[in-house]
C-alpha cells in the first residue's frame, strides 16, 4: 500500500473513532445543564441524582474526545503536510478560534463546575455548566466552518506565486452557506444521540429499579427517560428538516456526491430514491440494478420537484473532465457512498422504536418493569452513534477524490485532489507504524471508556434515589470518579 492509501486509512479510522465521542459531548452538555436547572428550580432530589450521574458520563466522554481529537490536528502536519501548506492560511483560522475561544471556555468553566459544588453560589455554578454547553456547540461551529471550506471554498483566493490559498474574508468563511446548513444538522444529530443515550440508560435503570421494588428510584429514572424521549422526538424532526436542506444544497455544490449516494449512473428526470441496489457498484456503474425505488423522490429531495431532471455519475464525470481535465476518476467509491447514506438514515429506527415503546409504557405516570424494554433500551443505544458515523463517512468519502472540492461559482484554482495533499516525506513504513500504534492505543481507550460508562451506570443502582431530602446527597463533593 502507498503512503496515500495508508494515510487515508489512518485518518479515516482515527476520525471515525473520535467522532464516536463528539455528538454525545455536543448533545449531552446541554441536557446535563437542563437536568441541573430542573433541580435548582424544583428542588427535587431526583433531578440532582440524574445531574450527577450524567455529569460523570459526560466527563468521561469529554476526556476521551479531547485525547482523540488532538491526534486529528497533528495528522494535518504529519501525513497531510501538502494539504496543510496549500490551505493552512484558511483552514487554520477557524481551528485557532476554536482553541482560543471555545475550548478555553469549555475547560475553564468545566473545571469550575466539577469542583465548585460547594465553593460557588448555586446560580453561578449552574451558569458554569450552561457556559460549557454553549462553548461545546461553539467549538462544533468553528470546526464545521473549517470542514465546510473543504466542501465549498469561499472567502479566499489562490496565489499562483506561492501555490497556496490565502484568506481574503474570514466572515465569508464563517458564514459559508455550507456550514449554515451543516451546523443545524450536526447539532440536531448530536441531540438525537444524547437523547437516545439518556433515554436508553434511564430506561434500563427504571426497569431494574422497578424490579427491585425501588418505586421512588424508578420514578426518578422515569423522569430522565421521558426527558430523553422528548429530546429524541424534537431532535429527530430537526434532523429530518436540516438534512433535507443540506441535501438540496449538496445537489448544487457537489452533484457527484449526491449522484453517487443514489448510485444514479445516468441522468434522468423524475429520479427515484433507491431503497435497494445490487450489482457491481464499481465506478463505471456496470451491472447496477435498483430493485426497490420510490418514484421521483430523489428529484424532490434535490429540487422540491418530483419531475426535476438530475445529472448522473457519468454525466458529472464528463462535465468535470471538461472543467478540470481528464485522468482522475471524479466519482467516489459508489458502494461506500451508497450504503453509508442508507445506513445513516436507516439506523434512526433504533431511536424511533425506543421513543414509541417508551412513551407507551410510561403513560399515565407508570414506571415499567418490562425486561423486554430494558433490552430495547440497551439495543437502541448504539444506533444513533452508528448513524452519525456513517453520516460522517458519507460526507467525507462522497467528496473524494477532492480534499478541497471545487466551488462551481468561486475561484477555479481553489481545489485540491487528495492525491496532491499527502506528505511527500512520509514513507509507508512510517504510516504503518503510527496506524498500528493508534489502533492499539485507541482499542485500549475504548475498553476503558466502556468500562467506566458501564460501571457508573450500574453503580447508580446501589444508591437509589429514595433520599428524603437534598441534604442527604453528596452535593458538596466534587464531581469526580472516585465516589
Amino acid at each position: 500500500m502507498t503512503s496515500l492509501e495508508l494515510a487515508r486509512w489512518q485518518f479515516g479510522i482515527t476520525t471515525v473513532y473520535h467522532f464516536i465521542f463528539v455528538p454525545l459531548t455536543i448533545g449531552l452538555a446541554p441536557l446535563v445543564a437542563l437536568l441541573q436547572t430542573l433541580w435548582v428550580v424544583t428542588r427535587k432530589p431526583g433531578w440532582l441524582r440524574l445531574t450527577r450521574l450524567f455529569g460523570k458520563l459526560f466527563l468521561i466522554n469529554f476526556a476521551l474526545g479531547v485525547v482523540t481529537g488532538i491526534v486529528q490536528e497533528f495528522q494535518f502536519g504529519m501525513n497531510w503536510s501538502e494539504y496543510a501548506r496549500f490551505v493552512g492560511d484558511v483552514f487554520g483560522a477557524p481551528l485557532a478560534m476554536e482553541a482560543l475561544a471555545a475550548f478555553f471556555i469549555e475547560s475553564t468553566f468545566l473545571g469550575l463546575w466539577i469542583f465548585g459544588w460547594k465553593q460557588l453560589p448555586r446560580a453561578l455554578h449552574l451558569a458554569s455548566i450552561w457556559l460549557v454547553a454553549f462553548a461545546v456547540n461553539l467549538s462544533a461551529y468553528f470546526i464545521l466552518a473549517a470542514n465546510s471550506f473543504m466542501q465549498h471554498p469561499v472567502g479566499a483566493r489562490f496565489n499562483p506565486a506561492t501555490g497556496r490559498a490565502e484568506m481574503t474574508d474570514i466572515l465569508a468563511v464563517l458564514t459559508n452557506n455550507t456550514v449554515l446548513v451543516a451546523f443545524p444538522h450536526t447539532v440536531t444529530s448530536a441531540f438525537l444521540v444524547a437523547g437516545t443515550f439518556v433515554a436508553g440508560v434511564c430506561g434500563w435503570l427504571m426497569v431494574r429499579s422497578s424490579q427491585s421494588g425501588e418505586a421512588v428510584a424508578a420514578q426518578t429514572f422515569r423522569g430522565g427517560l421521558r426527558l430523553g424521549l422528548v429530546t429524541v422526538v424534537v431532535s429527530g424532526i430537526g434532523v429530518a428538516v436540516s438534512g433535507d436542506a443540506q441535501a438540496k444544497l449538496m445537489f448544487e455544490q457537489q452533484p457527484m456526491k449526491m449522484a453517487a449516494a443514489e448510485a444514479l449512473c445516468d441522468g434522468r428526470a423524475g429520479a427515484p430514491f433507491s431503497l435497494l441496489a445490487v450489482g457491481d457498484l464499481t465506478n463505471d456503474c456496470r451491472g447496477v440494478r435498483h430493485l426497490l425505488e420510490i418514484p421521483g423522490l430523489t428529484s424532490y429531495l434535490a429540487r422540491a420537484d418530483f419531475q426535476a431532471p438530475l445529472e448522473g455519475v457519468n454525466d458529472v464525470q464528463k462535465r468535470y473532465e471538461d472543467l478540470y481535465g481528464a485522468g482522475p476518476d471524479y466519482a467516489p467509491n459508489l458502494a461506500v457512498t451508497y450504503w453509508s447514506f442508507r445506513l445513516m438514515i436507516g439506523l434512526g429506527v433504533g431511536s424511533a422504536a425506543l421513543a414509541l415503546v417508551g412513551f407507551w409504557l410510561t403513560r399515565g405516570g407508570a414506571a415499567s418493569n418490562s425486561e423486554r424494554f430494558a433490552r430495547l433500551s440497551l439495543a437502541a443505544l448504539p444506533t444513533p452513534f452508528l448513524a452519525c458515523s456513517f453520516g460522517w463517512i458519507f460526507t467525507e468519502m462522497g467528496r473524494q477524490p477532492w480534499l478541497v472540492a471545487p466551488n462551481p461559482t468561486g475561484v477555479d484554482a481553489l481545489r485540491l485532489l487528495t492525491a496532491s495533499g499527502v506528505s511527500t516525506a512520509v514513507s509507508p513504513a512510517m504510516v504503518w507504524t503510527t496506524l498500528i500504534g493508534f489502533t492499539c492505543v485507541y482499542g485500549a481507550l475504548a475498553a476503558v471508556w466502556f468500562y467506566l460508562m458501564r460501571h457508573f451506570v450500574r453503580a447508580s443502582l446501589k444508591h437509589p434515589a429514595t433520599l428524603a431530602s437534598e441534604d442527604s446527597h453528596p452535593e458538596t463533593a466534587p464531581l469526580s470518579f472516585g465516589y
